[in-house]
């Protein structure tokens, strides 16, 4: 990937991530890259590392994601689910894969008086989001 794209890439994630935390607890999860790399071994496809901070008692939108999806609790309690599979509360040093295209349906800070954060490693392809609605 290009610098000049690389840097595009992150410049977007910041502005979302600032007009997110402008927001209460309805609005988005605050998402900050951390870094983007290539995969020699895997043309095409990029690791791409952030941290996703929720506000006490913030959820995310249901959403999925194009690559694989590794999350990793650093503060707090996180509740996910995934379609097909019940809902689980995660804590600080436990973790959990998504595979590609799973309708990640819950995502939230398990409580409303504490903040949530993870860190994210996901598979990118070059030009794909990491993150996008699911399609009805």
């Amino acid at each position: 990937m290009s610098m000049r794209k690389s840097l595009v890439l992150a410049a977007a994630l910041m502005i979302g991530a600032a007009h997110a935390g402008a927001h209460d607890t309805k609005g988005e999860e605050v998402v900050a890259p951390v870094m983007k790399q290539a995969i020699p071994e895997a043309a095409g496809k990029n690791v791409l590392m952030a941290t996703v901070s929720y506000k006490p008692g913030q959820a995310s939108e249901a959403h999925m994601h194009p690559g694989s999806i590794f999350a990793y609790v650093l503060e707090g309690h996180v509740t996910s689910q995934l379609e097909g599979s019940a809902a689980k509360t995660y804590g600080p040093g436990e973790s959990w894969y998504e595979p590609p295209g799973a309708h990640h349906i819950v995502s939230k800070n398990a409580s409303a008086t504490k903040p949530a954060k993870l860190l994210v490693f996901a598979i990118v392809g070059e030009n794909d989001p990491v993150k996008q609605p699911i399609p009805h």
